[in-house]
């Protein structure tokens, strides 16, 4: 079985020890411990761990910054280990992409089931986010496609189906996708009337 990997985030070295033995006995790998005062996400990108966990007495807006630009620029499960329970830091903390929020701080009986539901429920706002995304490409696609379509019926003196025929040939005889050759022919039509 694959162990997966954990980056830590902790400014005290004493406590980061004691989180990375917890973790090591849970079954993850640790691959670094940064302060909060490191590049996130230069370290993210270059080492590509499956968590972050996060342990702060309290978040400050440098911290949950780091946070949000990791989760916009390359999204993993942030846990967050805290002894702050303010209802407005626990909001801005998830606004930044962290999974799972523990007050309290850390607690080594704890570690497993709390990485466990923190990677579920990732993976689920993902699966939920590319599916949104999804439907935006999707809704995108169908606006430039009927206004391909007006074009070309407009031009063509055409119905609607002959349109949307005309540019399915003209994708296939090209080896295109037909919204690339709609937008095409919206581009076309754009440089012609300036």
């Amino acid at each position: 079985m694959v162990k997966l990997t954990v980056t830590i985030v902790d400014d005290d070295a004493g406590r980061s020890i004691i989180l990375q033995r917890a973790l090591e006995d849970a079954g993850y790998e640790v691959v670094a411990i940064l302060s909060s005062h490191d590049n996130l996400l230069m370290h993210i990108e270059k080492v590509q761990p499956d968590v972050i966990i996060v342990d702060l007495e309290s978040p400050n807006r440098d911290s949950l910054e780091s946070m949000r630009i990791v989760t916009q620029h390359n999204p993993r499960p942030i846990v967050m280990f805290t002894n702050d329970a303010d209802d407005s830091m626990i909001g801005e903390a998830i606004n930044a992409g962290v999974s799972a929020y523990v007050v309290d701080g850390f607690n080594e009986s704890r570690i497993k089931p709390i990485m466990d539901v923190a990677i579920a429920r990732f993976r689920e706002f993902q699966a939920l986010r590319n599916e949104l995304q999804k439907t935006r490409d999707t809704l995108e696609e169908r606006k430039i496609m009927e206004k391909a379509k007006g074009i070309v019926m407009t031009q063509r003196q055409c119905n609607e189906n002959e349109a949307y025929k005309t540019i399915r040939t003209l994708a296939m005889e090209n080896n295109k996708r037909i919204v690339e050759v709609a937008e095409q022919i919206i581009s076309i039509t754009g440089a012609l009337k300036n």
